[in-house]
């Protein structure tokens, strides 16, 4: 995937991970359906991104082993990530049939800290400042290697940055709550902002790939041009010096150089001048990319092969677990099993966090449900197979009913209804009733709760939580771990108001309207441009 930096525009204001991490996640694919003639199969070894397009040189064209290692150095690695155990997420379980999903985190960093980065990105008085993630999308491949789903989060959000150790020089950065998302990168570099996601999303992230803005105008060159597409003539520039620049006539332009990078950072000119806007363009270039590389032959050119290599090595900053060239060819192996049509771009969920606020929190209920597709595997498209009904129970055996402590909750209101008097301790009974006989009910307010949900908030209770879970009849899936809570924490919810038997509401498995979806495949895509930035 070619990273895809923006910004520059008026900014608004657990253990084993890293190194020894495999890079292609499990097992997956499987052969093609159909015959290729020999042409067409040497096509289908350059696919998918400019970023791991270019290292395929390494087994075409007889580079040797010194150009490899050539370009193994050009490789820059940093930590996966740095944030504290209790922050990061469980590892993705496989599937039924030993294959494992693979989370990408794709960052595009607006570090200005040389004159060519500098140059490109404007805004003199930041250079030699803290890098920014402008650009965050988080790249799904499925289990089964049959689909891919990209969640891109708008710069602006607001989030819970938790606490950081810079690897560097082990200066520590103290958590930030409902904090601008992209400071996470100046916080110890990519590693935070991998921590970010994860406590954000509770989705395991297995590697990042990084580039700045210099690495996106050289690999835009490398690859002869992206196809884009407006729909009036544009201008990305106003009278109060706002705009990236951008200047393209109506219908189809091949961008490639700085006018690339314009269009990445495109969001004064693009529907509302939003940050969402300019996520939306970038899903087009990303996808029309993707296009250009799968049908573009004369990328079958050694020279320019050789060219996207040195370019594609030399923007990326990556963890080690994709540390070399056969790591990230690994990787593109896996990634080329995806057809076009089963790739998703979608934006996460989000609403203003005030009326008169820029500023964006991901959005209640459907922000969470798009992530909670992304954590079962589940296709963003509708047209995966049905996720397995087998519950994923935990290695970490529970122990003896009487001995698990259990706090229940009551997190019964709603915005209609209020809470219902006594119903913690009324669940804190039933479970005393059925052996757990150290249940509490906890009499301090708790905040609503739509769905009944079982926290704990390490992998040693993990066990216990399940077993709870199980005695009540509460489905696995809503066990989750939580930082929130210091032991096994029953919130009832107000899908459980009344009643002694748990009833589990049936899962809606559509990705939200609001992730606003996108389909690789689609290439009637075209920006719609503001009408005050037309020429």
């Amino acid at each position: 995937m070619s990273l895809t930096p923006q910004g520059g525009e008026a900014p608004a204001g657990h253990g084993r991970r890293g190194g020894g991490r495999r890079s292609g996640g499990g097992s997956g694919g499987g052969k093609s359906g159909t015959q290729e003639n020999a042409p067409h199969r040497r096509r289908r070894a350059l696919r998918w991104s400019a970023t791991v397009l270019a290292v395929v040189i390494i087994g075409t064209a007889g580079a040797g082993y010194l150009y490899y290692q050539h370009l193994n150095a050009n490789i820059k690695k940093d930590p996966l990530n740095i944030g504290d155990a209790k922050d990061r997420a469980a590892e993705s379980k496989a599937n039924a049939a030993g294959q494992t999903p693979l989370n990408i985190l794709l960052i595009g960093s607006d570090g200005r800290n040389n004159k060519e980065d500098q140059k490109l990105g404007g805004a003199k008085d930041t250079f030699n400042t803290a890098p920014r993630a402008d650009v965050q999308m988080l790249l799904h491949l499925s289990a089964d290697r049959s689909n891919m789903s990209v969640v891109s989060m708008p710069r602006d959000t607001l989030v819970n940055i938790p606490k950081c150790t810079d690897p560097k020089n082990n200066k520590v950065y103290g958590a930030l709550t409902t904090h601008i998302t992209n400071d996470s990168l100046g916080r110890g570099g990519p590693g935070c902002t991998v921590a970010t996601w994860e406590k954000l999303t509770d989705i395991h992230i297995d590697h990042f790939m990084m580039i700045d803005f210099s690495g996106v105008v050289s690999m835009a060159d490398a690859i002869g041009g992206v196809p884009v597409c407006v729909d009036a003539n544009i201008h990305s520039k106003d009278s109060s010096g706002h705009g990236s620049g951008l200047k393209l006539k109506k219908g189809t332009t091949d961008v490639k150089g700085v006018q690339a990078l314009q269009w990445l950072r495109t969001r004064y000119g693009f529907e509302d001048n939003t940050d969402i806007a300019r996520a939306k363009a970038q899903h087009q270039y990303m996808n029309a990319m993707v296009r250009q590389l799968r049908e573009n032959a004369t990328l079958s050119n050694p020279g320019k092969l050789k060219d996207l290599a040195e370019t594609a090595t030399t923007a990326l900053t990556v963890d080690n677990g994709l540390g070399t060239v056969k790591k990230l060819y690994d990787l593109s192996k896996e990634l080329k099993k995806v057809p076009t049509k089963r790739i998703t771009m979608t934006t996460m969920p989000w609403e203003y966090e005030s009326p008169t606020s820029g500023r964006v929190v991901p959005k209640p209920g459907d922000a969470e449900k798009l992530f909670r597709l992304v954590r079962d595997d589940i296709a963003l498209d509708g047209k995966g197979k049905k996720k397995s009904t087998t519950p994923k129970t935990s290695s970490d055996p529970a122990a003896a009913d009487d001995k698990i402590a259990v706090q229940v909750q009551n997190g019964t209101g709603s915005d209609t209804e209020a809470a219902v008097s006594g119903r913690a301790n009324t669940i804190a009974q039933l479970l005393v009733g059925k052996g757990f006989t150290q249940a509490v009910s906890d009499r301090s307010a708790a905040p609503s709760q739509a769905k009944t949900v079982i926290r704990y908030p390490s992998a040693d209770l993990e066990g216990d939580a399940q077993r709870v879970a199980k005695a009540l009849g509460i489905p696995v899936s809503a066990v989750k771990k939580s930082t929130d809570v210091s032991g096994v924490t029953l919130v009832v919810g107000a899908d459980w108001r009344t009643g002694t038997k748990y009833t589990a509401p049936k899962e809606d498995d559509s990705t939200p309207d609001s992730a606003q979806v996108i389909n690789g495949a689609d290439k009637k895509q075209c920006m719609h441009v503001n009408p005050s930035y037309t020429w």
